[in-house]
């Protein structure tokens, strides 16, 4: 394994170690001369480092079918309208299930390559591509019959109808998106996130002008825009696989094909499945929101409030999950390699930064939340109700930045199925339940509503923080062997 060290670099160079080496005891006596402060800071650098590029790249990849419907939207009202719910329908129902199948490559790889079991890295990639491949066909069956469920859900039949033809032209992206996920969590876990970075905007730029091109000069109407998300994904994806199979940063990780990777299918569905329920429980919680809303009294201003907030929530998030990436790639990387006190330390210095975090979202919502909402309407009554709303949504994207942060934790260790549990626990038993009776029963409509979410992050947040610091992480098991790469979870 001597010539495997020329893999890429991980997240603090120099800091990933077999547990218990000369090396490592020597690095920790430097450290103790050094004092806690210059190691936490170098530690904080690193992170991020790590995250810029990540938040930015998930920015790039929400954006392109964002660009999609907004040049739908220009051709009409109802085509605005398909798009907008095709679009969420498809975020719901194929988007939060391939994001979610791929976070089992964090605790794969990344463990993995802590333990320099480097060639299943390639390995896991493709098993989590072939899995992603079979349910992306699920899915696409589900969108198929989207019209008849829309309709089904009491959605206006015209504009279901729209979404469904959206949604027709977008499958081919559905399939794309999946490997995009896959390939993005086999770099990650190798620090490797730069790249990312023009694989993601360089396709964004493009789809600007092939978007443009279907809708102004090709004359593909409503079509193209759905058509030109299918072709800026697929773009990305080769892009980033031609990246991964010429480089020669990869000769260790990246084998070639494989069919070893079909007999690791089944058992990674063992992280993958938990992985995409706790992803996808969190998705449908707050978008049962925006449906609970169109069900009271002034609708129409209850829906778009509370798809403010859930818009708002979600762009948050996404720089939340830079900082997640990180930890995630720290604690599986270090606990590959035996270095538990480093994961540990690790995990220390990325709470500390989400805090940092949710002090900022505190101070930007708190000052410019009447220039955000103006950037949604130019309603004087949606900027005031908006504002009202503003001390509920601050409490809740505070809290989203901490359980955003454990549960990266949680993929860097394999406690998937942990953090489902308790997902379905905060927001179906205690999250939903209290919005229903708060907006409602009790009368306090919107902020009720989000008010009830406000308690299940609170549970979420809790659970998952006493599952972090109470399990005793040298017990431990990992997700694969430090020889041979199998899975034992």
């Amino acid at each position: 394994m001597g010539e495997q060290g020329a893999a890429a670099a991980p997240l603090l160079d120099g800091r990933s170690s077999n547990g218990g080496s000369g090396k490592e005891e020597e690095e920790q006596l430097i450290e103790g001369r050094r004092g806690w402060g210059e190691y936490e800071k170098e530690e904080a650098w690193g992170q991020v480092s790590f995250a810029a590029p990540m938040v930015a790249t998930s920015m790039a990849f929400y954006a392109i079918p964002l660009v999609s419907v907004m040049y739908a939207g220009r051709i009409g009202d109802v085509e605005l309208a398909g798009a907008t719910l095709g679009n969420s329908w498809g975020t719901v129902t194929g988007i939060a299930l391939m994001t979610g199948l791929s976070g089992a490559l964090e605790t794969l790889c990344g463990q993995g390559y802590g333990a320099k079991v480097y060639h299943m890295l390639g390995v896991y990639l493709q098993a989590s591509i072939i899995t992603s491949a079979l349910f992306s066909v699920l899915v696409s069956i589900l969108w198929l019959y989207t019209e008849p469920l829309l309709i089904f859900l009491h959605q206006d039949p015209e504009v279901s109808r729209m979404a469904a033809v959206f949604l027709r032209y977008t499958i081919p992206a559905q399939f794309a998106y999946g490997f995009i996920q896959c390939t993005l969590r086999f770099l990650q876990t190798q620090s490797v996130v730069m790249p990312l970075v023009a694989f993601s905007l360089l396709p964004l730029v493009f789809h600007v002008g092939i978007t443009h091109a279907s809708v102004h000069y090709l004359g593909l109407g409503f079509a193209g825009p759905a058509m030109s998300t299918s072709i800026s994904l697929w773009l990305s994806f080769i892009m980033l696989a031609t990246y991964v199979m010429l480089s020669e940063r990869f000769k260790h990780t990246w084998g070639g094909f494989s069919t070893e990777a079909f007999q690791h299918v089944l058992p990674g569905l063992k992280l993958a499945v938990p992985s995409a329920v706790m992803v996808c429980f969190e998705y449908w919680a707050f978008e049962v929101l925006v449906l609970l809303a169109g069900l009271m009294p002034d609708s129409q201003m209850s829906t778009s409030i509370i798809a403010m907030c859930v818009n708002t929530e979600a762009i948050s998030y996404m720089v939340t999950y830079g900082f997640a990436a990180a930890i995630s790639t720290r604690v599986s990387n270090e606990l590959g390699a035996g270095n538990i006190d480093k994961a540990k330390k690790a995990l220390k210095v990325t709470l500390a930064l989400s805090l940092l975090l949710g002090v900022t979202f505190l101070l930007l919502l708190g000052l410019g939340h009447n220039m955000w909402a103006g950037l949604f309407s130019h309603s004087d009554t949606v900027i005031s109700a908006f504002a009202s709303m503003t001390p509920f949504l601050i409490g809740s994207v505070v809290l989203d930045s901490t359980q955003g942060v454990l549960s990266g934790v949680s993929r860097g260790c394999g406690w998937q199925h942990l953090v489902a549990w308790t997902n379905l626990v905060a927001f179906y038993i205690i999250g939903l339940p209290l919005s229903l009776l708060l907006g409602f029963k009790l009368g306090f409509h919107t902020k009720g509503l989000w008010m009830g979410q406000i308690c299940g992050l609170l549970c979420q947040n809790a659970v998952l923080l006493f599952i972090t610091l109470r399990t005793k992480w040298e017990r431990l098991e990992l997700a694969t062997s430090s020889k041979e790469g199998n899975f034992v979870c």
